[in-house]
């Protein structure tokens, strides 16, 4: 497999949430070095030369897909190869956190059934019960999933599940919800097919479009409360075709509860070209694609919230680099910052003349569409030898992020052999580089990397066994630090926890001198002051950020129903939700539409409740003779028991 990625190939990126992990200890048992040499490299060196054996393999094996379980520490490794006589088939392994293979030096074989003799689009995710599901499409056009233990058997049975009810025959796509289940996706290049499992198989979901367009290569990404988006892409027939990109949400009972919404406006271009996408970290996503529809190729950005709603208005997306003539900028890969929540990009750029030259760099974009590294931070100017294999991963508690890399061979392009990694702090700094690999053999990389699970993040390839690259043949993989240490990691200390808001409250009224309906928040503040605080509603395209100073806000609303989450905002932190003085994290508001009920403006109010300024400040004297100069706005009960807001201008001084 050719691990130089240039254009015209067809690319599939995957990522995984990087949630933290319980630690654990290092196995040293010395009776194993007695054994084989593979046995002798089973576990986590800190020697670039001999890096850790990880299983054996054919020659032509590739497709190495990783994910760690944040539960046990346990890493999963599958890679497809012509083994067992029956076609391009799924193996695995299972590594513990001292990077020790568990299944032997073959892994483990699934070989219930039948597969062609090229990629079904073989997926995988881990089970927060320590398990692993394989997902994919088999010769005779179904769809399995494939469910392993850690211990290695079938709890589903060696044929796992069929999916779909027998549809969706191509690629398939798996991820892992918090409740033990898993949501599945396929396509029969018509129409997409959603399936959520946990105990038992939930109904079917059918994506489709009813103008005639396929709805095909489906992604995944979990939202709030174990729901699901789905990103899939709109096109028409051929090569070259138009395109456009939606996303949809679904509940684990089948219904939708985000309508469908459009990301991308339609383009042309090469139909293999497809997305990407990665969660947010607060229920929403990113979806990123390379295509060359107005420029040369580059790489543009989108963003849904936990609604589904679009937050970049730029229906063509956000390009991560300027478009010259010159070159073109592709293959990304990408990260969330877990403070922020912004996304961070490594992509290539290489000339358009030849498409010879590799430079690599990174990008920050905010979820409305800020680009915050202008063109780009350099990693790597490899100038014409080539480079790929790229990937980059936020470091657990947000205070920087690595890119890892495969470095070529002379100017021979797909040959792939030293490995590297970079590690940088939140600002775009580098600040450490390791060198994880440094043989210079050909080497078959993996798609993705573990992510940053207790300090440790990994990557693994397989090695070449021809006479040029005297390879030793089979898989090898290297962990790597936050700090850019190999081996044994130091697990990196969590920050001081961030004080949350608490007792935060809120009600709608309707504002008579505006003739509007709003909500009127209030909480009180933590300690420190923080920088700002994060005001989340579903309901609205964009988080309003608050003033650190305030303690209420009041914010105007169409009439509906919102839910609204408060964070304060700190310089190297973002805190929980507050809660409510009943233990809440949130507060659900109805909004109704005030002017569908006439007030009786003559109506007296009786008892006051609150007085807020024009500001949204809460006024702690509710004695109207007691209020300074100045326009108020004073809610409180009449005396038929109606709740009403009405400004108050107080002249006296």
């Amino acid at each position: 497999m050719a691990a130089n990625w240039r254009p015209l190939l067809f690319l599939l990126f995957l990522d995984f949430d990087k949630p933290n992990i319980f630690t654990m200890k290092r196995l040293f048992i010395l009776v194993f070095a007695l054994l084989t040499f593979s046995v002798m490299q089973a576990q986590w060196v800190n020697d670039p030369v001999n890096n850790t054996f990880i299983a054996n393999t054919s020659a032509d094996a590739g497709e190495i897909y990783l994910a760690t379980n944040p539960n046990t520490g346990d890493t999963y490794v599958q890679w497809m190869s012509f083994v067992g006589g029956n076609g391009w088939s799924p193996n695995l392994q299972r590594l513990n956190f001292a990077g020790e293979p568990q299944w032997g030096d073959n892994g483990i074989h699934i070989a219930a059934h039948e597969f062609s003799s090229m990629s079904e689009g073989v997926s995988m995710a881990t089970t927060t019960d320590g398990g692993v599901v394989s997902c994919f499409a088999v010769y005779d056009g179904y769809t399995y999933a494939v469910k392993i233990n850690p211990d290695g058997t079938f709890p589903w049975g060696e044929q796992g599940v069929q999916l779909f009810g027998g549809l969706g025959f191509s690629r398939a796509e798996v991820i892992a919800t918090d409740n033990g289940g898993i949501w599945a996706l396929g396509f029969d290049y018509t129409n997409l097919y959603l399936q959520y499992i946990n105990e038992t198989a939930g109904p079917v979901i059918t994506i489709s479009d009813n103008t005639g367009l396929k709805c095909m290569f489906g992604k995944l990404t979990l939202g709030n409360d174990n729901k699901v988006f789905v990103t899939y892409e709109k096109l028409g027939s051929g090569m070259y075709t138009n395109k456009s990109i939606y996303v949809a949400g679904y509940n684990t009972d089948g219904t939708q509860f985000s309508p469908e919404t459009q990301l991308m406006a339609e383009q042309t271009f090469q139909s293999t070209y497809i997305h990407s996408a990665i969660s947010d970290g607060m229920g929403g996503g990113y979806v990123y694609i390379f295509h060359p529809a107005f420029y040369n190729f580059n790489v543009y950005v989108f963003h849904f919230d936990q609604n589904g709603n679009t937050t970049i208005m730029d229906p063509n997306g956000v390009p991560v680099h300027s478009p010259d003539n010159n070159n073109l900028y592709i293959s990304a890969s990408a990260t969330v910052d877990p403070v922020s929540h912004d996304i961070i990009l490594v992509y290539e750029q290489t000339d358009d003349a030849n498409q010879v030259q590799c430079k690599i760099y990174v990008n920050r974009i905010t979820s409305y569409g800020e680009v915050l590294w202008g063109d780009g931070i350099l990693v790597l100017d490899n100038g014409t030898i080539p480079c790929g294999g790229y990937n980059i991963d936020a470091f657990e508690f947000g205070d920087g992020f690595v890119v890892t890399y495969f470095k070529g061979i002379g100017q021979t392009a797909g040959s792939m052999a030293t490995v590297e990694a970079q590690g940088f702090d939140m600002s775009g700094n580098n600040i450490w580089n390791t060198q994880m690999c440094s043989s210079n053999y050909s080497k078959t990389s993996c798609r993705n990397s573990t992510g940053f699970h207790d300090g440790q993040n990994i990557i693994t390839w397989i090695n070449s066994t021809d006479a040029v690259g005297s390879g030793p043949g089979g898989m090898y993989g290297q962990n790597i630090g936050q700090n850019g240490e190999m081996g044994e990691v130091t697990p990196p200390t969590p920050p001081a926890p961030c004080d949350a808001p608490t007792n935060f409250q809120g009600e709608a009224y309707y504002n008579n001198a505006t003739g509007s309906s709003a909500a009127m928040l209030s909480w009180t503040a933590p300690e420190p002051q923080p920088d700002q605080y994060n005001l989340y509603c579903e309901g609205l395209k964009e988080t309003i950020v608050i003033d650190g100073a305030a303690t209420s806000f009041h914010q105007d609303l169409e009439p509906g129903d919102y839910i609204m989450k408060l964070t304060a905002v700190f310089d190297d932190c973002e805190s929980n939700y507050a809660l409510t003085p009943n233990g809440d994290n949130y507060i659900l508001l109805e909004i109704p539409n005030f002017q569908s009920v006439a007030e009786n403006v003559d109506e007296p109010i009786v008892t006051i409740t609150k007085i807020y300024t024009m500001n949204g400040q809460l006024v702690k004297e509710t004695d109207l003779e007691h209020l300074p100069y100045g326009i108020y706005l004073i809610q409180g009960l009449t005396q038929n028991g109606n709740l009403v807001t009405r400004k108050l201008v107080n002249s006296k001084r």
